[in-house]
């Protein structure tokens, strides 16, 4: 490498990185991925140039490194488009992957501040609320809190883990219609990191919900707070055209 110019070095490992790249794109979550030193062995190069080529795809989040064991393919996320109203039991269906939760709690009691005022409530209301891991053939995708107009007690009798939420709503004659959601990032707290298997103090995604019904009374609240490397929110948003460019002239 001695006497190389920066631009021959930048070719080098922007070839490792290609070639890296179609490695995981054949490969599977999990699979191993060949060392710094092997790679420089294979293509020639310094153990500096074959880490820089590692260091991208780690940053885009396609390697998991682990030190002491080695570079391993990261899990590929799972895209949402943020259009079409649809519930986590039939995303995951729909990917041929089996949906389940694991309950942590589901009760009826006194709704806070933030419920009241997303499901229109009187003060002192009550609500149905249900906290759940959600999970696609046994992997932690999600943690899911649900708040519930009162009305809809009855869901605590059905099936919380293997069955669907919304479908339990519709035979009450609730269908869930419309959402308006927004989305923002924070950290992971001790407990929420631990649930999804994070290391500590890892950023989480979270989308928070309104879910109105088919007379467009809102039915549903629900914090939704997902692992960052398994889900995508996809939107999709159109320029508006410049002032005065529809003006004639």
């Amino acid at each position: 490498m001695i006497g190389m110019s920066d631009q021959a070095v930048q070719a080098l490992y922007m070839e490792i990185e290609q070639w890296l790249r179609a490695k995981v794109m054949a490969g599977r979550e999990g699979d191993p991925l060949p060392s710094e030193a092997e790679l420089a062995t294979q293509f020639g190069v310094s153990r500096m140039t074959s880490r820089q080529a590692m260091q991208n795809l780690a940053a885009e989040g396609l390697v998991r490194r682990k030190r002491g064991s080695g570079t391993y393919i990261a899990p590929r996320p799972m895209h949402r488009h943020a259009g079409p109203l649809m519930n986590f039991t039939s995303d995951m269906h729909r990917r041929g992957l089996t949906a389940s939760s694991q309950l942590m709690s589901a009760e009826l009691r006194e709704a806070t501040a933030p419920e009241l005022d997303a499901l229109r409530q009187e003060p002192k209301s009550r609500v149905v609320a249900i906290h759940r891991l959600r999970l696609a053939d046994g992997t932690p995708m999600a943690i899911e809190t649900t708040s519930l107009t009162p009305d809809c007690a009855s869901v605590l009798a059905e099936d919380l883990e293997t069955g669907s939420l919304h479908d339990a709503l519709r035979s009450l004659g609730r269908q869930p219609t419309t959402a308006l959601s927004w989305i923002s990032a924070r950290t992971a707290s001790s407990a929420e990191a631990n649930l999804l298997n994070l290391p500590p103090k890892s950023p989480v995604l979270v989308e928070r919900r309104i879910i109105s019904d088919q007379n467009e009374k809102p039915l549903e609240f629900t914090t939704t707070i997902y692992h960052p490397e398994r889900y995508v929110i996809d939107a999709v948003f159109t320029l508006a055209p410049a002032p005065g460019a529809d003006e004639p002239k």
